[in-house]
């Protein structure tokens, strides 16, 4: 099977001082995450590195781009789920740490269940040799800005058409072994009540891989997201015999007409097609596959070496 990584930043309406590094970061991720593919790396290992990438980059609501709770605290969220076996890991309201996804993954590896939260989260990664690292640290001063501007409400009440609706980061890949994975993370979205959960951490609306269908790792809305299993449903449309693009299509379509929320999914089918699709304003995506880099910002858009196609 020929090697393929696909990642997202979020789908949302990118301010446009926040373009070029989104542009920037998940190209990056691709690169570093196909690279890891070309020499003979699993599809989780992958899909974790390259979402570390975009966890380190604070221009990324995911670790140190994290966005803050009600409360003025940091709760991040992750997922990973390895294709071949149907073994997932995930975090939710963990405090602190740096790269949860890492953490989700020795979740998935090193425990006997599927998902740790808060408190307990925290708890083992600190059984792990984890450090925790300082809410400073992880929040920039312009996510400080947005907590004391915007209510919980407003940065949804558009359905991530506005600038202060961050989201998450993800990728999917299917490695030369024919094994696929998906891996999302995120801080959440900003004045958000203290515990809350979206769609990141829960199998089948943030992500969902299975080596006989597909991978996916989706962004957007996750109360909207949670309603509609979306990456499940994806997978679904896709068991029927959509292919990736169109499965993804569907599957927004529904989560629009059904519960009006918008979000966007990265997609590979076991077969190595690909998508990137989403029903907002923008999200930032790459690929690579065969060494050639793809990636796009605005609907219909697709840059392949630096030309343009719709």
């Amino acid at each position: 099977m020929k090697p393929i990584i696909v990642i997202h930043g979020g789908a949302w309406a990118i301010p446009e001082r926040l373009v070029e590094g989104s542009m920037t970061g998940v190209k990056r991720a691709a690169r570093e995450g196909f690279a890891l593919l070309e020499s003979g790396a699993s599809a989780v290992d992958a899909v974790e590195a390259a979402v570390r990438i975009l966890e380190d980059d604070p221009v990324f609501d995911a670790g140190h781009g994290a966005v803050l709770n009600a409360d003025g605290d940091v709760e991040l969220d992750a997922i990973i789920m390895d294709g071949k076996t149907l073994a997932a890991g995930a975090i939710c309201c963990v405090k602190n740490v740096s790269n949860p996804v890492t953490l989700a993954r020795s979740v998935m590896e090193k425990t006997d269940h599927v998902m740790l939260s808060g408190a307990g989260a925290n708890q083992f990664a600190a059984s792990l040799g984890i450090e925790e690292v300082s809410t400073e640290e992880l929040v920039t001063q312009h996510a400080r800005e947005e907590w004391g501007q915007y209510k919980y409400s407003d940065a949804v009440s558009n359905l991530f058409n506005m600038e202060a609706a961050h989201d998450t980061v993800g990728a999917v890949a299917i490695d030369a072994e024919g094994n696929l994975a998906c891996a999302t993370s995120t801080g959440g979205i900003t004045n958000k009540m203290v515990g809350r959960v979206g769609d990141t951490p829960v199998i089948g609306s943030g992500g969902y891989a299975d080596n006989q269908v597909g991978a996916v790792s989706t962004t957007g809305h996750g109360e909207s997201i949670l309603k509609v299993t979306l990456a499940r449903l994806i997978i679904y449309h896709m068991e029927q015999g959509a292919s990736p693009g169109k499965a993804a299509d569907k599957a927004l379509l529904h989560m629009q007409e059904r519960v009006a929320g918008c979000g966007g999914a990265i997609v590979i089918s076991a077969q190595g097609e690909w998508t990137a699709k989403f029903t907002t304003k923008q999200m930032a995506w790459a690929s690579m596959e065969g060494g050639t880099l793809c990636y796009g910002l605005n609907p219909g858009e697709k840059y392949t070496e630096g030309t343009i196609t719709k």
